[in-house]
């Protein structure tokens, strides 16, 4: 399923595009289900809360998981991102925020590209996340904040507008990998609050409402964030990033994990509309 010439400029303007209850409520439970049992396994690509036993978020599991893999082929997600990509794609991260009733915490006020270029070795921002809502959002239960416009601002230099940076090497003690402080409640290049004042003045803010099954274009330098749960909901959303094949990262020193950065630059071959609905006897 394409978008309209509208609806690409809606996206090129804003910096994101909504497109409400897009795939279905079924596929929203199939989809629920398999997180659901998946996170229950212990896993170096699961991210816990602060508090050491709730599942912040889990990655790269497409590459072991049928039904996940066929997501990030779904032709109404593939499609849309080609063409605002510009050319073929292949998936380039995925990872499922949960964000927990209750206890899911903050994301800071960042941009996505930032953590590609500097982490990974991305040339260009050339990439586009597709979030895949599997429950209603809110604003109760920590929806997704973003400045629409912040994109044309291009990437910010994190290091430039704030030399008391503090959050670096947040998240790196004891078990933790360097990358988790990428993940985590206290991320590594987030966007003081100087900043956001002065971006949400020039661009004005929006939070994303939308019920569950809706999905959310929207580009890797748009300024976005969200805040913590303290309500019975949880929230949980997909996140596919789809890359050009036309961009492939360039080589880095301590490159992360494959499970957070695919080294698989194989095009998406987008399957057929009701793929998923073979996998909805699937019990767990």
């Amino acid at each position: 399923m394409y978008l309209t010439e509208e609806q690409l400029l809606i996206y090129k303007d804003q910096g994101f595009l909504l497109l409400s209850e897009y795939i279905s409520r079924t596929e929203v439970g199939i989809v629920k289900a398999e997180l659901s049992a998946l996170s229950t396994e212990k896993s170096p690509q699961k991210i816990l809360e602060k508090d050491g036993k709730t599942v912040r978020s889990l990655h790269g599991l497409h590459t072991k998981n049928d039904v996940l893999n066929c997501l990030t082929r779904h032709p109404f997600i593939v499609e849309p991102a080609m063409q605002i990509v510009g050319n073929q794609v292949y998936t380039y991260q995925f990872k499922a925020n949960l964000k927990a009733a209750f206890t899911g915490d903050i994301w800071k006020w960042h941009q996505d590209y930032i953590y590609w270029h500097k982490e990974d070795g991305m040339p260009r921002p050339q990439v586009v996340n597709a979030m895949c809502l599997l429950d209603d959002m809110n604003e109760f239960n920590g929806p997704l904040f973003v400045i629409p416009g912040s994109h044309k601002e291009g990437m910010i230099n994190i290091m430039a507008h704030n030399s008391r940076l503090t959050n670096t090497n947040s998240d790196t003690s004891g078990d933790n990998p360097a990358w988790v402080s990428s993940f985590s409640a206290n991320l590594k290049y987030s966007v003081n609050q100087e900043l956001v004042t002065n971006l949400v003045s020039k661009y004005g803010i929006t939070l994303i409402k939308a019920a569950a099954g809706s999905v959310l274009f929207f580009d890797s330098n748009i300024v976005h964030a969200s805040s913590n749960n303290i309500s019975p909901f949880g929230r949980s959303t997909v996140i596919v990033t789809y890359n050009s094949i036309e961009n492939i990262p360039l080589p880095v020193q301590n490159p992360r994990p494959d499970f957070l950065v695919s080294q698989d630059y194989r095009p998406v071959i987008p399957v057929a509309p009701d793929a998923l609905s073979q996998f909805s006897s699937v019990k767990v």
